[in-house]
């Protein structure tokens, strides 16, 4: 009788114990470590997001690895990766692979407008380019747009604006927008092709030090001049407008989707608003006072 006391005992402690580590390790979305993929143009953004939700949850650890666009979204679909930033649209076939091995809905979380900017040297006599030029120029051998890269965001989104393929644009490279910025003035003949996010920052020195450097042509569209600022992002009016959004590889409520969640709220979109974007959702409030 008293063995069998025993075994009831030790196998009560022992359902406790393994009930408490489980407990100890679970995820969760306040405590944890996750790595998000996303291109350079948008890093500024993303690294500020991450660090606003580290404050706010001490027992989390976020960290933010530059990759470009399509590759970070290669890891996400083998499952190597939670979660990426990504701005251009999915393809239908891209969709179906998402969900098939993700057992997930595709549901993007959209949390920015951000923008693909056509910029050169300060002391350029040029003011504006047209929609018209810019098709032009990226199907000429003269390769006179500098991008970051292939497989980069800014590439995948001028192509998909400009119903191309980005294997059949003809273009120049210097790796980093801000290399393309700090670099342009030895080519006075050349237009660079940034994220609006690599200098977007209202009081941050370095990206001060680069809109010094550079003009933003506006880009004129069946004859109207849109600019990339708060109104033309806003209204979407700036032709090469793109919405950030991220894609997890996360079925619980842990760690990823904790952060996009922070990431959507009023906080992370006052985080965006002061990165130099526009917040994704937030609205003025008109108030009436009687």
């Amino acid at each position: 009788m008293k063995n069998s006391f025993k075994l009831v005992i030790i196998f009560v402690l022992s359902i406790m114990l393994a009930s408490c580590k489980k407990e100890k390790n679970a995820p969760s979305y306040h405590k944890g470590e996750l790595t998000i993929f996303t291109d350079e143009s948008f890093q500024s953004v993303t690294e500020a997001l991450a660090d606003g939700y580290m404050i706010n949850y001490p027992d989390t650890h976020i960290k933010v690895e530059t990759k470009k666009e399509d590759l970070g979204l290669l890891d996400l679909l083998k499952g190597s990766a939670k979660a990426v930033v990504m701005s251009r649209n999915l393809t239908p076939e891209e969709i179906k692979t998402y969900e098939e091995r993700t057992d997930l809905k595709f549901l993007p979380s959209k949390f920015a407008a951000d923008a693909v900017v056509f910029v050169v040297p300060k002391d350029s006599p040029k003011e504006s380019i047209s929609m018209e030029e810019i098709n032009a120029g990226l199907m000429s051998d003269k390769k006179e747009f500098i991008f970051d890269g292939t497989n980069s965001s800014n590439l995948n989104f001028v192509a998909e604006k400009l119903k191309k393929q980005p294997k059949d644009l003809q273009f120049s490279i210097i790796p980093g927008n801000q290399k393309i910025i700090e670099e342009l003035g030895k080519y006075p003949n050349k237009i660079g092709v940034v994220g609006l996010n690599t200098f977007s920052r209202p009081y941050d020195k370095t990206s001060e030090k680069l809109r010094e450097m550079v003009k933003v042509l506006p880009v004129v569209n069946k004859g109207k001049l849109y600019n990339a600022d708060f109104e033309g992002l806003r209204t979407m009016e700036y032709p090469f407008t793109r919405v950030l959004y991220f894609l997890i590889n996360e079925g619980n409520f842990n760690i990823a989707n904790g952060f996009i969640r922070f990431s959507c709220t009023h906080l992370g979109q006052k985080i965006v608003q002061k990165e130099g974007l526009q917040p994704y959702n937030i609205y003025k409030r008109e108030v009436q006072m009687r």
